[in-house]
């Protein structure tokens, strides 16, 4: 599955939250996520992600284990990723560490997923506070089976980001390891 996404920083949160709420309740949750790379740095040289998240919310908890490619659209970000649940996080991350692998990266987001269908495809709007990070975002996404419904994927993201009020200049492909990374080292 290819994850067909946009990412935007905010300008007017309180706006797009109100626009939200017309579609969907929004289940608040909080991801705790690790990174891992082999110690050449394979992984994120070649835009390829491995991450071990936990998401914790009202409903309770869950870990997962997700392989981001590297990206099909560089003007978006859009990855295949490949993701299952996990049964014990702790064992997890164990055998990916006794595979070559090392933790690069580790922080939290605090999320506000909105799941609703719109041009006939489930589609999940995520309101996003990365605390050491300044500024609220936005991510946008869909699933994909392949490159080739990759276009209208994105075609159909774009008319919901223009419903929300979400115009090109808020759109970005920055990513939140390199931005935390960015962070701790002006600390």
């Amino acid at each position: 599955m290819i994850e067909a996404e946009y990412k935007a920083r905010l300008s007017d949160v309180g706006s797009v939250r109100r626009r939200l709420a017309r579609l969907a309740t929004p289940d608040v949750v909080r991801y705790h996520d690790v990174y891992f790379d082999q110690p050449d740095e394979s992984l994120s040289k070649s835009d390829r992600e491995l991450r071990v998240r936990t998401i914790v919310g009202a409903r309770g908890s869950k870990h997962l284990l997700t392989f981001k490619d590297a990206t099909v659209d560089p003007e978006t970000g859009s990855k295949p990723e490949h993701e299952t649940v996990i049964e014990n996080r702790d064992a997890a991350e164990s055998i990916i560490v006794r595979l070559g692998y090392h933790p690069t990266i580790a922080f939290t987001k605090d999320c506000e997923n909105y799941t609703f269908t719109m041009a006939g495809r489930t589609m999940v709007a995520t309101v996003v506070t990365v605390p050491e990070i300044a500024g609220v975002f936005l991510e946008l996404e869909t699933q994909v089976s392949g490159q080739d419904e990759l276009p209208q994927a994105l075609a159909d993201l774009r008319v919901v980001l223009a419903n929300l009020g979400v115009g090109e200049d808020q759109l970005t492909t920055e990513l939140y390891t390199s931005a935390v990374a960015d962070s701790r080292r002006q600390r």
